[in-house]
């Protein structure tokens, strides 16, 4: 049974995709295709897989944990299935500790090598998702001031702008915990927003148009997520309406051409390390805005309501 490991990121249509699947699981059964989702992977199935409290003193919580996904994957395997999707975004890591770090997902390396073991062998593919820089920080960092994150100054923003990290360390990260395993990026300019095609692209199924534009977990316009602040922070955003954009210009020029280079990489090969996952819906019915001749980088969803797909 061939398993992919979908793993995000986080603010880029995940949850849309996870709702997607769920709301066709009987569809892609038929064509030999399992998932799991937040659902499964969040309620005690992972437990032990990372450092944490342990519920037994004294066992291995990643022997344990490394036991009960044998088990269903043996369960999954005897019902017939030829692929299983597991879906969650979690496990790259959490959006909050990006934005306190400032960095793309930092220990992703180490958590890939755990969930590596605890899959012992069993792997065969795993999907990134990847966004532009400036679009996925704005998402990212207004989603998190919903939440009771700061809210940014000059100098916070500056250190977003300016991080070193980007998508080609995060994906060269997962390649070098996982060697044996595919690696396949599905950039948002492509298919965020498109659950269907994403589908077809990690399984080769027919899959089902039903659901397919399911938009759950978008950012709060500007409008709205004056509620959530306080008064001295709401302010900040006086004047402005739709999608909240905190970087300026020489900020977003520069996270620009880091996704750019990212996306040149990505065309040229990425070292043999992963692959541009292939749009294969007819594009007679879908436009792709993706471009594999691509040479540097386009904004795209800035006046598009995907611009907030979580």
């Amino acid at each position: 049974m061939k398993v992919l490991l979908h793993i995000g990121a986080h603010r880029c249509a995940t949850t849309s995709f996870q709702e997607y699947m769920r709301q066709n699981i009987g569809p892609i059964a038929l064509q030999g295709v399992g998932y799991w989702g937040p659902n499964q992977t969040r309620k005690g199935l992972f437990q032990g897989v990372l450092p944490g409290p342990q519920a037994l003193p004294g066992k291995d919580p990643g022997l344990r944990a490394r036991g009960r996904v044998q088990l269903k994957l043996a369960a999954e395997r005897a019902t017939g299935l030829s692929q299983l999707v597991i879906s969650d975004e979690n496990i790259m890591g959490s959006m909050r500790q990006n934005l306190h770090i400032g960095g793309l997902y930092c220990d992703v390396g180490e958590r890939m090598t755990r969930f590596a073991a605890t899959f012992d062998g069993a792997l065969t593919d795993v999907v990134v998702n990847i966004r532009s820089l400036d679009h996925y920080w704005a998402s990212a960092l207004t989603y998190g001031v919903a939440r009771g994150f700061p809210f940014p100054n000059t100098h916070t923003l500056d250190r977003f702008a300016q991080a070193h990290r980007s998508w080609r360390d995060v994906i060269t990260d997962i390649a070098t915990a996982l060697p044996d395993v595919n690696i396949w990026v599905q950039p948002f300019d492509t298919f965020g927003g498109r659950p269907d095609a994403q589908l077809n692209s990690m399984t080769g199924i027919k899959a089902p148009r039903t659901h397919a534009r399911i938009r759950l977990n978008r950012s709060p316009r500007v409008e709205e997520l004056r509620t959530y602040l306080i008064e001295d922070d709401a302010v900040k955003l006086d004047g402005m309406y739709g999608r909240w954009r905190p970087f300026d210009a020489e900020q977003i020029a520069r996270m620009r051409e880091a996704y750019a280079d990212d996306v040149m990489w990505l065309v040229g090969g990425a070292d043999g390390l992963a692959q541009l996952a292939e749009d294969n819906q007819d594009q007679a019915e879908e436009t792709n805005t993706f471009r594999r001749t691509l040479t540097r980088g386009r904004p795209h969803d800035q006046n598009r309501q995907l611009a907030g797909s979580g």
